[in-house]
């Protein structure tokens, strides 16, 4: 409890496993037991997924609309959900931790429109989902699935998801006990972390899209 949100706070918590969430102060820092943790390699995309992958139903990027894409996860309704914990400091944060090169998004169009996206913080060969929204259907999965194909490209060895849900499952992820997530985190941290703007790498995804799935 407590403290800031200051960009050396920040990615210091991040390095063991902490992260901020609270809709109010004080700051409220978390490590839950379990963990939900993807895998790159063990992602699971449905037929029907590819399938609009394929069919280029969407333009997908990586940090071209961060600020767009964090706004856009604080204000879109969700239906399970009464609020936002993204609060106007935590926004400003997380753009500075974007300006300095740990926080990135993946974002879905349609023409020029933002219809989907998801962002989160990066170290070493971890990256921490923090949040994702769509204004269409399969929008934030599409951004989801290329940026997790890409993050297996560049060898990441998790994707730190935090917390349960059956969406999440259905993909992949699963519940680590917070001791062996915490054994995870300091190897996947040896990896140099891969700072800078991201760019995806479109022939990738065309392959991975018509790719066998897992599921």
């Amino acid at each position: 409890m407590g403290g800031d949100l200051s960009a050396e706070r920040l990615l210091h918590a991040y390095a063991q496993g902490i992260f901020p969430w609270y809709d109010e102060p004080p700051i409220l820092w978390f490590s839950p037991d379990p963990r939900m943790v993807l895998q790159p390699e063990r992602l699971r995309v449905a037929r029907r997924m590819r399938r609009t992958l394929r069919a280029g139903v969407f333009t997908l990027r990586l940090d071209t609309a961060f600020s767009e894409v964090i706004q856009a996860c604080a204000s879109v309704p969700r239906p399970d959900q009464g609020g936002t914990w993204i609060t106007a400091d935590m926004l400003a944060a997380y753009c500075g931790l974007h300006e300095l090169g740990f926080a990135h998004s993946a974002e879905a169009f349609v023409g020029d429109e933002l219809v989907g996206g998801v962002y989160g913080i990066s170290l070493g060969g971890a990256f921490f989902a923090e949040s994702m929204f769509h204004r269409q259907r399969d929008a934030s999965k599409a951004a989801l699935f290329a940026l997790v194909w890409q993050l297996q490209a560049w060898n990441f060895q998790l994707v730190d998801c935090q917390l349960h849900t059956d969406h999440l499952a259905r993909l992949g992820a699963e519940e680590w006990p917070r001791a062996q997530y915490l054994r995870a985190l300091p190897r996947a941290l040896r990896m140099p972390t891969r700072r800078g703007k991201w760019e995806l790498d479109p022939e990738l995804i065309a392959a991975r899209s018509r790719a066998t799935p897992l599921d």
